[in-house]
């Protein structure tokens, strides 16, 4: 991973930049990824050595053991991050107030298990989930700091465009919660930073690029990255709130290679870990 540093006295110390893709468990890559020997048991011992940080979707439709997490952190190296996309019952609903329940059962579930391979958890939105400004900061008060005494890290990844307005930046950043950037063909693209780390998934990729998306595309997104882990923000990101810039400290990096261009996701995010000084 691009790790943080210093280049002399009074700069700022940047930020860990980390790269990866949806999951481990898809049947192309026993062709495009894997070696061809390699077992599927071992393929996130495989996988976890290639990129430093995988997002979990299976966290969204099921509820994991505490032992299952415990042995992805078995698996996983030193330094690598999980990001956990949080279960759907919690974010799908007519009330987000109301889902206090399903937040708890979630993150009791086992998730400290990872310890410190525990990254963000990503709470995504259904494109239908319009911002209602009460409840969604109701929403963001059902979040906690810890759990198990282990840091969580929360971002929210919102699908209709109305929440791109100054409103919704606010209340975030009073909650230090963290809005993903969508580079996706229908879904908003909020490059506001509003947490203390920045989320970004990339879903306009395709299976015929070998390294997901164009070399150029995949340049442009390093230095986007490399910007975001020194505390700055790109200047040709769309941002919903131009006139409040968020304060200039260095920022954990975390970018998805996820949806379109699935069979090459895992090259696209090496491709990219080499631009930033893997």
């Amino acid at each position: 991973m691009a790790k943080s540093g210093t280049t002399g006295a009074g700069e700022i110390r940047a930020g860990q930049i980390r790269a990866g893709m949806g999951g481990w468990t898809f049947e192309p890559w026993e062709r495009s990824f894997y070696p061809e020997t390699l077992a599927k048991a071992k393929q996130l011992h495989y996988a976890a050595r290639q990129v430093p940080t995988i997002e979990v979707n299976g966290t969204y439709y099921s509820t994991f053991k505490p032992a299952t997490f415990a042995k992805w952190a078995k698996d996983a190296p030193e330094g690598f991050v999980f990001s956990l996309k949080a279960i759907r019952f919690a974010t799908n609903r007519r009330v987000l107030a109301e889902a206090g329940e399903s937040v708890g059962r979630f993150l009791g579930s086992g998730v400290s298990e990872l310890g410190d391979k525990l990254g963000p958890i990503l709470w995504q939105f259904a494109p239908t989930k319009k911002f209602d400004p009460e409840d969604f900061g109701a929403f963001l008060a059902l979040l906690p700091e810890k759990q198990d005494g282990v840091k969580l890290r929360h971002a929210v990844e919102v699908r209709n465009s109305t929440f791109v307005v100054p409103e919704f930046v606010e209340l975030l950043r009073r909650h230090d919660v963290t809005v993903v950037y969508a580079d996706h063909e229908k879904y908003p693209a909020i490059a506001d930073v509003t947490g203390d780390f920045v989320y970004a998934r990339l879903q306009t990729g395709a299976d015929d690029i070998p390294t997901c998306y164009p070399e150029k595309a995949l340049d442009e997104w390093a230095a986007r990255a490399k910007l975001w882990a020194a505390g700055k923000a790109p200047d040709d990101l769309k941002l919903a709130d131009p006139e409040h810039a968020a304060p200039v400290r260095p920022r954990d990096v975390f970018v998805y290679f996820i949806t379109s261009g699935k069979v090459r996701a895992p090259h696209g995010a090496m491709a990219f870990m080499e631009r930033v000084g893997k």
